[in-house]
């Protein structure tokens, strides 16, 4: 075997052509312990991205990650199956990952509407959308995989798959997630989400003349986060929060203090409006000029795919039935079973309304078959941690929405059954983008298809139990309002405010519009809507933290002597703060367990460890220990 990927990954010859990495012996990678080695990091990734999703408003892909740490794991226990295990890993931490990042965008809508769902009602939607999204991404497997080798380039799975090959790096990458896992570990233990011994929020707020809020929360999952996705992205959230803090707050608190006595705010009687403070203007205005630019961005978004929609459904029914070398009834059980636990879980979740059960559920289907395809394609051209998942599930919700108005279903209860089947379509879309994803890395290093197929699904199932029961576990820190809200929560807020405004007519419209227009302005500028609109709508701490995280490897980049030097610093940046993430959020999660059980008691940080200037103090040790161990990494030229 060659050392690296040939050429030919990259695209220059016929799919059917292309010899993978492993191109002799046996394509089975799989045995009892890369399955548990799968199944143990496909649940860590689950609960780590629903703990820093439903907190960030953004995930981070397990693809990479999860190569690097099941290498390290495969080599310990199943050291013979090789790269072939690996690869599996890495999908099945990618299962993981992926079912995480759909559920948490709508299911929790459901409980910020005032209502509980069951284990039962939430596993069933969420593994019917596992099953039926990754059905029906095998069916155009050869399509997207084989017949468009080198036209569609899979970013990301070109990545994954010079890390898996590159197994000498492994060590290296293995010691700085260590390092992070580590510093995020250690001052998520001391801060609110664990003991609550020490201050984590930089916070002014200004409530006379120019009301303003400026915070921000020391956060190692959080500054990991924006060291991963860099300065466009970072900037563009901490655009909208700069716009939302300083420019619409205090215009909103100017003309809110002209205003007569007897006039209160339209969602709460007992604060009239010239005395409405800042959290008051966010909470009943500003969230609402939010949720319309996310709405704009997302339609805009979907309307951009219309011509990939075409393309992608004419390409996939002239596509040949010729198969890839490999058959098995493994597909037709997978979607079948999608299509009836879809059903199934349309009957349970409509609660007795057989004609809902039926309209919605085949409305459904038909919806994330159309998406989940278009999933598959644009994963190919922008990989997954791009891929416009909101724009698919807002328009897939709207639609739906419609459905119910049309024939009546206009209660908060017929709310919540309209989210779950937002939760079924939702988890179809996010899984094929996974599935197509690790489906390409296993095309390149010659595993088997099947199997990829299998493991992927499995994860996928394991990561459905993980996820629901992270977010019952959560549920009252979810749903918790005022200025120490826990989770932001953004795409779940956005479901619950535009389907329950569409449905009961009770939306501030004109806030509303006025974000969608503010939407409409950003995309004819060109700048990214999604983005700049999930950070008006996030708190300005989360926002400022990623911000500094993309600072932080931005002084990397340009301490950097050499291009070389400069993408080894990266590479290694990338996987201290993948563990920054993976500490952050899996120790904040045992600590919130801990606090919901009883086992961790306290009354908080008080005298200096409360103060702004503790955070500080964190925030710098954060930073430099961020920083420190990147730059202090000896580097050979090659």
């Amino acid at each position: 075997m060659d050392k690296k990927l040939s050429k030919d990954a990259y695209g220059g010859v016929n799919g059917k052509d292309y010899v993978p990495y492993v191109s002799d012996g046996s394509k089975s990678g799989g045995n009892i312990s890369v399955l548990i080695i799968g199944i143990i990091l496909a649940v860590l990734f689950t609960a780590s991205t629903a703990y820093s999703g439903m907190k960030s408003g953004l995930t981070v892909a397990a693809g990479i990650p999860g190569s690097i740490i099941g290498s390290a794991f495969i080599a310990v226990f199943a050291k013979h199956k090789g790269i072939l295990a690996k690869n599996l890993v890495q999908g099945m931490s990618s299962g993981g990952e992926s079912v995480a990042s759909g559920v948490i965008f709508v299911l929790p809508a459901v409980l910020l509407i005032g209502f509980k769902v069951t284990f039962l009602e939430g596993f069933i939607v969420s593994a019917g959308g596992v099953l039926f999204g990754v059905g029906i991404a095998a069916l155009v497997h050869n399509y997207l995989i084989v017949e468009e080798h080198g036209k569609l380039m899979y970013p990301e799975s070109m990545a994954i798959s010079e890390t898996l090959v590159a197994s000498e790096g492994a060590g290296e990458s293995m010691k700085f997630m260590g390092i992070g896992f580590g510093i995020g570990g250690i001052i998520t233990v001391i801060t609110s989400s664990f003991l609550n011994v020490a201050n984590n929020v930089i916070s002014y707020v200004n409530e006379t003349f120019y009301k303003w809020k400026f915070e921000i929360e020391v956060n190692p999952l959080l500054l990991g986060i924006g060291f991963i996705v860099g300065m466009e992205v970072s900037v563009a959230m901490f655009a909208g929060s700069i716009l939302s803090n300083f420019g619409i707050t205090p215009l909103i608190g100017y003309f809110a203090e002209l205003g007569k006595q007897g006039a209160n705010i339209w969602n709460n009687p007992d604060v009239a409006i010239n005395s409405m403070q800042v959290k008051h203007i966010a909470g009943s205005y500003v969230k609402y000029m939010g949720a319309g630019m996310m709405l704009s961005g997302g339609l805009i978004g979907a309307l951009k795919l219309i011509p990939t929609i075409i393309s992608s459904i004419k390409e996939t029914l002239n596509v040949k039935s010729s198969k890839s070398g490999e058959s098995s009834s493994i597909e037709s059980l997978i979607l079948i079973g999608g299509i009836v636990v879809g059903f199934i879980g349309g009957f349970i979740v409509s609660r007795g309304n057989i004609l809902m059960a039926i309209t919605a559920s085949i409305l459904s289907l038909f919806l994330s078959l159309l998406f989940v395809i278009v999933a598959g394609r644009l994963t190919g051209t922008i990989g997954t941690s791009n891929l416009p998942v909101s724009g698919m599930t807002i328009a897939s919700i709207v639609i739906v929405t419609l459905l119910f108005v049309i024939f009546g279903w206009k209660n908060t209860e017929n709310n919540r059954s309209l989210l779950l089947f937002g939760t079924f379509i939702v988890t179809a879309i996010a899984m094929a983008g996974g599935y197509t994803q690790s489906q390409k890395v296993t095309f390149l290093i010659g595993g088997s298809k099947n199997e990829m197929q299998k493991y992927f699904t499995i994860a996928g199932i394991a990561g459905t139990a993980v996820v629901i029961g992270t977010i019952l576990l959560l549920s009252n820190q979810l749903v918790m309002t005022g200025d120490n809200v826990a989770f932001a929560l953004p795409q779940a807020n956005l479901m619950a405010t535009l389907t329950g405004g569409i449905m009961s007519g009770k939306l501030p419209w004109v806030m509303v519009i006025v974000g969608a227009v503010m939407g409409v302005v950003l995309f004819l500028l060109r700048l990214s809507v999604m983005t700049v609109a999930i950070g008006f709508y996030l708190p300005i701490s989360t926002t400022s933290i990623i911000l500094i995280g993309a600072l932080v490897r931005y002084f990397v980049e340009k301490a950097s002597k050499s291009e070389q030097e400069k993408d080894a610093r990266v590479s290694n940046g990338i996987s201290l703060s993948s563990g920054l993430v993976a500490g952050g959020s899996i120790i904040g999660l045992i600590g919130i367990i801990l606090q919901v059980t009883g086992v961790i008691k306290g009354s908080g940080p008080r005298g200096f460890v409360a103060s702004n200037g503790m955070a500080f103090i964190l925030l710098i040790v954060l930073v430099l220990a961020t920083i420190l161990p990147i730059l202090k990494a000896k580097y050979v030229e090659k």
